[in-house]
C-alpha cells in the first residue's frame, strides 16, 4: 500500500504497526508489551484496535486528500473526537498509570501518537482528562519523547518540536 511503518527484521519486511508490535512480542519479548493475564491482554488489543484501526486510519493523507482540504480539519477532529469518546469510556474500567494498569503496553504504543495527531488537528483534549493523564505519564519516560512524531527525520519543518 506503499504506507509506514514497515519492519526489516530477522530476514522479513512487515508492514502495519500492530503486526510489527506483535512480532517483536513474541520474538523479544521484554520489555512486554502484552501483559499475561487474558483479559488485560484482550483489553490492550481492544484499545489498540480502536486506536490503529478506528481513528488513525480516517487522518491518513489519503483519506483527507480525498475530503478536500477546506473539510480536513473538521474532519480529523470529528474523527478523533468520536474515537477518544469511546476510548475515554473504556479507560475508566481499564486504566491505571497507562492505558491498562500500570505497565506500558501496546495500547500505549498507540495511544502516543495519536494524541499527538490530536494536538496536530487542534483537537480540544480537554473532555479527555484520562487519555490525557496518561499521555502525560508516557511522555514523561525517554523511549516516549524520543520516538514522538515530533521528533522524527522525516517530520515536516512545520510540525517539528
Amino acid at each position: 500500500m506503499k504506507q509506514v511503518p514497515a519492519l526489516k527484521i530477522d530476514g522479513i519486511t512487515i508492514g502495519q504497526s500492530l503486526a510489527i508490535i506483535e512480532y517483536l512480542e513474541e520474538t523479544r519479548p521484554t520489555p512486554r508489551l502484552l501483559p499475561q493475564d487474558p483479559k488485560k491482554r484482550a483489553h490492550v488489543r481492544m484499545i489498540s484496535h480502536l486506536l490503529a484501526s478506528g481513528i488513525q486510519p480516517l487522518q491518513n493523507l489519503s483519506v483527507l486528500k480525498q475530503v478536500g482540504q477546506e473539510n480536513q480539519l473538521t474532519w480529523a477532529q470529528q474523527a478523533i473526537s468520536s474515537g477518544f469518546n469511546a476510548l475515554e469510556q473504556i479507560l475508566q474500567s481499564t486504566a491505571g498509570k497507562y492505558c491498562v494498569g500500570d505497565e506500558v503496553s501496546m495500547a500505549d504504543l498507540c495511544l502516543a501518537p495519536q494524541v499527538a495527531n490530536a494536538d496536530r488537528f487542534k483537537v480540544d483534549l480537554t473532555p479527555y482528562p484520562t487519555i490525557s493523564r496518561i499521555n502525560k505519564s508516557l511522555l514523561a519516560l525517554e523511549a516516549f519523547q524520543v520516538s514522538h512524531p515530533c521528533r522524527q527525520p522525516d517530520t515536516p519543518p512545520e510540525l517539528r518540536a
